[in-house]
């Protein structure tokens, strides 16, 4: 395993972990019911971030594609992090 695909993977594993410890109530959202899986789902996420579902269901996949500073910032911001636990995924997408 090469050290991106490294990085990748643990920002998968991290986004994946803060997005399943949010609730809709907790972030502003309706709350839809009942869910398959606890947290938001990453159709939320999404739209929370202004970012497009598909693009950003890359980005949880640790799929490797290039991703600006702002949209990491939007992505922060939707998951309700602070600067310490976003420093706590030592990865990059890149």
């Amino acid at each position: 395993m090469t050290a991106s695909s490294r990085r990748r993977r643990q920002l998968k594993d991290f986004l994946r972990a803060k997005r399943g410890a949010l609730t809709p109530a907790g972030v502003g959202l309706p709350d839809a019911g009942r869910r398959r899986t606890p947290g938001l789902r990453r159709e939320e996420v999404a739209v929370l971030a202004g970012a497009g579902v598909s693009w950003y269901t890359w980005l949880e996949q640790g799929r490797d594609i290039k991703v600006s500073d702002a949209v990491l910032d939007a992505v922060a911001r939707a998951l309700l992090l602070d600067e310490t636990s976003a420093h706590t995924c030592t990865c990059s997408p890149g």
